[in-house]
């Protein structure tokens, strides 16, 4: 028997859990429980963000576990979490619009493509790929004025020499011009913010974040939705070998995966999209931090345009450096993917109305 009809035998043993959609939800269950549980995550996870967020404004290209001691050795651990909590305050509403934003998407949509006679695999595709990029483009209004604060103070110790001092940055963190303003807190760097650049400041790098996030979401839950219709097909190909290819004695959907195979489907879909995702848009993502982080020629009252921003990468590096950071991106996207789907399903099953219903 070929592959294909081998996935068809699997898809008839594999009793696959059905989605929980948006009507599915406890609302307020759903979104206290997520506040909660991606504010865990994203603290696990800040780390590597502001390792990846130091690479991309070095002016060489510097290994990341160089840049790891030099910020632990000059800075102390605490550098490591500069900016968290603003990164925090901002998540909580912007994850909020994204999740509500993605499930309604997702629903409308997903009963939309099936009433035009998409088939339910392409439907889901497109479901995601649409609920993916709406939802990102809600978030970025919380989150692009949330990166611009946050970033500035992830960048400051290596402007400032780590200590606070006036000295020059520590080798290994190698930062380039990034803002001369010394802030104190989140609320210090963006009362400054406002007072040079206004609103503009908060919102640099919006278009190119747009760009950066709206297509690399809409590509990663896309990919996510393939990516875990090919696992389960694995999965059932291999019951079917084992079983010497012969029908299940119990008949169709005999095999009923427990919870912790489905995390664990999950998590390797999820990793599969977000290496691909990270090795897309991180070239956009460079020049996006650099945007929101350096200042310009004129005083530092004007950022780079997304041009300057391209050749003076070019110039410092190639080509390749637009790929600076691509190693803690990558690292960091997939460990979020994973993460960040394997807690998001978990929270879809504890926010359900009819928990009976799930199994």
């Amino acid at each position: 028997m070929n592959l294909s009809a081998a996935e068809e035998e699997a898809e008839q043993e594999i009793h696959i859990p059905a989605d929980i959609d948006w009507q599915m939800l406890d609302k307020s269950k759903f979104f206290v429980l997520g506040a909660a549980l991606f504010s865990g995550v994203s603290a696990a996870l800040y780390p590597v963000v502001l390792l990846k967020t130091r690479q991309q404004v070095a002016r060489s290209q510097v290994p990341c576990v160089t840049t790891a001691v030099a910020i632990v050795r000059h800075e102390g651990l605490r550098a490591l979490y500069r900016g968290f909590g603003t990164s925090l305050m901002g998540t909580i509403p912007a994850r909020a619009l994204y999740m509500g934003a993605l499930e309604v998407t997702k629903s409308n949509v997903g009963s939309a493509t099936v009433r035009l006679g998409f088939s339910e695999p392409s439907a889901a595709a497109i479901a995601n790929a649409m609920a993916g990029l709406s939802a990102a483009m809600a978030a970025q209004l919380v989150w692009t004025p949330v990166d611009v604060v946050s970033q500035r103070l992830m960048v400051q110790g290596a402007c400032c020499g780590g200590g606070g001092g006036g000295g020059r940055p520590p080798s290994g963190s190698g930062v380039s011009e990034a803002s001369a303003c010394k802030y104190l807190n989140g609320i210090d760097a963006f009362r400054k913010i406002l007072r040079t650049d206004g609103m503009r400041g908060l919102y640099r790098g919006f278009g190119i974040s747009i760009l950066t996030y709206a297509p690399s979401n809409a590509v990663w839950w896309a990919s996510y939705s393939v990516a875990q219709r090919l696992v389960w097909g694995g999965i059932g190909c291999y019951y079917y070998k084992k079983d010497g290819g012969g029908s299940n004695d119990n008949g169709g959907n005999a095999i009923r995966p427990d919870s912790k195979m489905v995390m664990a489907v999950q998590g390797v879909s999820a990793a599969m999209a977000g290496g691909v995702s990270a090795l897309i848009t991180t070239p956009l993502d460079t020049i996006k931090t650099r945007l929101q982080v350096l200042d310009g020629e004129e005083n530092g009252r004007r950022g780079p345009t997304v041009g300057q921003t391209v050749r003076s990468l070019v110039k410092e590096g190639g080509w390749m450096a637009c790929y600076r950071g691509l190693g803690p991106r990558w690292a960091s996207m997939s460990m979020s993917a994973t993460t960040m789907i394997t807690t998001y399903e978990f929270l879809k099953r504890l926010s359900a109305k009819n928990q009976d219903g799930l199994s």
